[in-house]
């Protein structure tokens, strides 16, 4: 398939006006649905829990906001995808901080909560206990609810019978991040390439680690609902999204993200995937072809300067935090800023008033 047009400076500005008037609308939503589910946490019984479901609305809203964004995707605005968009950010960033807290209990606790995400996308299949090897067990139904919500918002979805099988793989593919949970680095890294050699026996674009970060992304599990939502979705456009999103763009949204977080990571003992490059100029070059293959790879998909848009601003989010500008990080920032292109460049400063804007909020 050939590569894309640049867009024109008009077609960009058509574009972000469009964008800036629908997240408006979609920040004003989030703002909605994450007071109700605040209000659910506060009355979590067990003090670890609870902690655990405050701590994932209140310092990772930004998570919320930009799973948001795929509501750009359908050209109406549907707050019954919207709300589906946020509960399963929230199950997704919920799960990350549960599990970590319970990761003495061993990978079979987090294997075990993680079976929320397959679950919230799969109302063939009767909820599990997803506490039962967990060190706390009472949270009040919060966990149940949120993937309830998620199943009765996908049974309105008009397409969603199919994005099923995709959106369902991709949730499953999600629960590695159990594996990266793991206190032991020897025991995570040899987990995580066995699991890899497993699920990915033919892919060779890509290394162990940059297919298992990309795995653990929420990116392409959002992007199959946001399709679901439009009557007109086909299997061909699913099957696009599918190769777009996998592994170029998810696969870029979190090796950036453990970029720009590498020294707070280092600091805590948290698993980093940048740290597997064999030296900064690999990393260096490796996250420029992400970044690039995923901003090319999303313009190609119908409706591909919605994706673009998407894809430029994932890039924007993570390289507009105060880490990415610190001297040992800034060279590569500065490189993948490039490699995002025109929107990606334009993009930043409105996201780095946002992180302000967030910070303050909070």
């Amino acid at each position: 398939m050939p590569n894309p047009l640049p867009l024109s400076p008009r077609q960009v500005w058509v574009l972000l006006s469009a964008a800036a008037r629908q997240l408006l609308w979609g920040l004003r939503a989030v703002s909605c649905e994450m007071k109700v589910w605040h209000v659910r946490a506060l009355m979590i019984p067990d003090a670890p829990i609870r902690e655990d479901a405050l701590e994932s609305i209140e310092r990772k809203r930004e998570n919320a906001d930009g799973a948001a964004l795929f509501s750009i995707l359908p050209r109406r605005r549907d707050p019954n995808l919207l709300r589906l968009l946020v509960a399963y950010q929230m199950i997704w960033d919920f799960l990350d901080s549960v599990s970590e807290r319970g990761a003495c209990e061993g990978t079979e606790n987090g294997h075990q909560l993680h079976k929320a995400l397959v679950e919230a996308l799969d109302p063939s299949v009767p909820i599990s206990d997803y506490y039962r090897f967990h060190p706390w067990r009472q949270d009040g139904g919060y966990l149940r609810k949120l993937v309830e919500t998620c199943r009765e918002c996908c049974a309105a979805l008009p397409s969603y019978g199919r994005v099923r099988p995709l959106v369902v793989r991709e949730a499953r593919r999600a629960q590695v991040q159990a594996i990266n949970h793991d206190i032991d680095p020897a025991e995570r890294d040899g987990a995580l390439k066995r699991w890899v050699a497993d699920e990915f026996a033919d892919e060779r674009r890509v290394s162990w680690f940059e297919l298992s970060s990309a795995a653990s992304a929420s990116l392409a599990v959002h992007a199959f609902l946001a399709l679901a939502a439009q009557p007109s979705c086909t299997e061909e456009d699913v099957r696009q999204a599918c190769a777009a999103y996998f592994p170029w763009i998810s696969g870029a949204a979190t090796m950036l993200d453990s970029y720009v977080d590498q020294l707070e990571d280092e600091q805590e003992g948290n698993h980093r995937y940048v740290s597997h490059y064999e030296s900064d100029a690999l990393a260096h070059e490796r996250l420029r072809l992400l970044v690039t293959r995923s901003v090319t790879e999303a313009r190609r998909l119908r409706d591909g300067h919605r994706h673009a848009l998407i894809a430029a601003c994932m890039v924007a989010m993570y390289l507009s935090k105060d880490s990415a500008r610190t001297p040992r990080l800034r060279e590569g920032s500065a490189s993948f800023i490039r490699a995002g292109g025109s929107l990606t460049r334009l993009l930043l400063p409105i996201l780095r008033v946002w992180r302000i804007a967030v910070a303050q909020r909070a």
